[in-house]
């Protein structure tokens, strides 16, 4: 994952910091001094290994880049859902450690590490590119008014809630929703297993998806349908995990980090869909 999203966004980040600095310097260097921040900070934090925190880096400034609007302020693009993310996955992580530790199933103290955050995400990075908005629409995908900006960025919005959603439901789920059951038979199994699930957990990430989407959707600015359909195709990613987990990667077919990368290329989905098919969704 980190070979597919780092490189793109990457290079995406650098052209869009020249381009703008010729043109509007504050907005180059709002998104590279604030994204550069919160890269700092999750790796003082213990939330993200230096180059985990590099990506994340990387990832916030192509973001910002691809959601604001103008008049330009760094608080109305995608920076903030992603700073709600990190703050939402963090205390989760850290809710309940000792219990989690006796279960064997916390995470390690030194953070994630960079293909985890590629994979969590990459998606929204990717999907949210000018260039790929404008194929969308040059494909007839998208047609107005389905194709306004704010709508598009419901599937990038859609990946981070489900990003939140998937980390906050199943560090939850350890602590407080007892013996979690397979998704696909309903069967106990141990905490931590792949697949399995807790009520507790679940209704912790759909609020958590709900809360990316409410957050993201003020600072786009946007309306009821961005926050609807982002905060769906969240919840529907959030289960979409765990159907994969109790299949793909039981099976060995698929790691974590491929199991989280198309959780949230399927809320990502669900949202072009709505976006796509829905009749007047804007």
């Amino acid at each position: 994952m980190l070979l597919l999203v780092l490189p793109y966004t990457a290079v995406g980040v650098v052209v869009h910091a020249l381009t703008w600095w010729t043109q509007a310097p504050a907005v180059a260097l709002w998104a590279l001094g604030l994204s550069g921040l919160l890269g700092l900070v999750a790796w003082k934090l213990h939330t993200a290994t230096p180059m985990a925190a590099a990506t994340g880096a990387v990832i916030s400034a192509s973001l910002m880049f691809s959601t604001f609007v103008f008049p330009y302020r760094p608080w109305n693009t995608a920076l903030i859902p992603v700073l709600v993310v990190l703050v939402l996955t963090s205390l989760a992580t850290r809710f309940g450690r000792r219990s989690k530790e006796r279960l064997g199933t916390a995470e390690k103290r030194h953070g994630r590490d960079a293909a985890q955050v590629a994979a969590n995400l990459g998606i929204a990075a990717l999907l949210l590119e000018p260039a790929i908005q404008s194929r969308l629409i040059d494909s007839h995908v998208l047609s107005p008014p389905a194709s306004a900006p704010l709508l598009i960025f419901a599937l990038g919005l859609a990946a981070l809630a489900e990003a939140a959603a998937d980390t906050v439901s199943s560090e939850i789920g350890q602590v407080l929703g007892g013996e979690p059951r397979m998704i696909t038979t309903l069967r106990r199994v141990d905490p931590g297993t792949d697949g399995g699930v807790t009520l507790a957990g679940t209704l912790a990430g759909v609020i958590a998806a709900g809360v990316v989407s409410v957050t993201g959707c003020l600072a786009l600015r946007g309306g009821p349908s961005l926050f609807a359909i982002s905060w769906a195709g969240g919840v529907f990613g959030l289960f979409f995990d765990s159907l994969l987990g109790a299949t793909l990667e039981r099976a060995g077919w698929l790691n974590n980090d491929g199991v989280n990368f198309l959780s949230t290329a399927s809320a990502a989905g669900l949202a072009l869909a709505i976006v796509a098919l829905v009749p007047h969704a804007g």
